[in-house]
């Protein structure tokens, strides 16, 4: 079964502690197709300009991602983002946005996107995620968003989550979107406004996901070398999304794999600037951390006897 991602192809650069690369490829559908591809087909809707070349390009054609629906506007560039990272690599502090060819960024889909049965609505303006939604008739519809859109665009992004089935944000958005501190809290209510699914990335502590009657939660893998963590969470729902459409199937056991395949697409991002790491990747490095990662977390059942009080 294949996804439909829509979102940004864009080039970033980025300064971390340990490095600096400039205008190296990136953007929510980058990170996420590259992510999704070891699992199943991808075809992506997003729009670049002129400096989007045959070397970029290449980047998706050898992970056999279509771009049958990738818009291409002459004249112009692609969206661009510069960021640093200090040594707390779970905040970036934005050094300059450009949105060029993304500033009047309409998806267009061609009637086959209309039929794929999985999509995933990246990072961009509600109310476009939510024409996007209308248009397909999809088994799963995901979507990611951002403090700036809750802030800035909340009536809109209320509307987009009634449509979809699963919300993938990190925890400070969760918060902020619920207006509860306490992230159940916080989950609880956000599950009110119309997904039935939440997927609470939370970057070096791992990911949670919450229904209406389930709860569930990952450590992340433990990693010594972090270079850049620009496109965690996208590659995080790469491989969420694609091992749910590899599955076909959204029952709990399915759901809770997926997020284990998320965060080990996740962990290898960020060894690496851009989607360098992620592209190399083989299916026994990915089956192996997974592996890691189920053991990890396996405890056996106690039958240590508790101390009695009785007299």
């Amino acid at each position: 079964m294949s996804i439909l991602v829509v979102g940004s192809v864009a080039f970033d650069s980025i300064k971390t502690p340990f490095g600096e690369k400039e205008h190296i490829l990136g953007g929510s559908a980058t990170y996420f197709s590259v992510a999704a591809s070891f699992f199943t087909e991808v075809r992506v809707v997003a729009v670049v300009g002129d400096d989007f070349g045959d070397a970029e390009e290449a980047v998706f054609h050898e992970r056999q991602i279509d771009l049958s629906d990738l818009e291409r506007i002459k004249g112009q560039k692609c969206f661009f983002w510069s960021g640093e990272y200090g040594f707390d690599l779970n905040v970036a502090n934005t050094r300059d946005t450009q949105l060029n060819v993304f500033a009047d960024f309409k998806p267009k889909l061609s009637e086959a996107a209309r039929h794929i049965p999985y999509v995933f609505l990246g990072n961009i303006q509600p109310q476009l995620q939510t024409e996007v939604r209308q248009q397909v008739g999809a088994k799963l519809v995901a979507a990611d968003t951002m403090n700036y859109w809750i802030e800035s665009a909340k009536p809109e992004l209320l509307e987009m989550l009634k449509g979809i089935d699963v919300l993938i944000i990190n925890d400070a958005e969760a918060r902020e979107l619920a207006k509860e501190a306490n992230l159940i809290r916080a989950a609880k209510r956000i599950l009110t406004f119309g997904p039935q699914r939440l997927v609470v990335k939370r970057g070096e502590y791992g990911a949670a996901m919450f229904t209406e009657n389930s709860y569930f939660a990952v450590p992340a893998y433990p990693l010594e070398d972090v270079f850049d963590p620009t496109g965690a969470g996208d590659t995080f729902a790469g491989g969420f999304m694609g091992y749910v459409a590899a599955a076909d199937a959204t029952d709990e056991a399915t759901m809770r794999r997926a997020i284990i395949y998320g965060s080990v697409m996740a962990s290898f991002n960020v060894e690496q600037f851009s989607c360098d790491r992620t592209r190399s990747l083989t299916h026994e490095e990915i089956h192996s951390r997974f592996k890691e990662i189920r053991a990890i977390t396996h405890f056996d059942e106690s039958t240590m006897p508790l101390r009695s009080m009785a007299q």
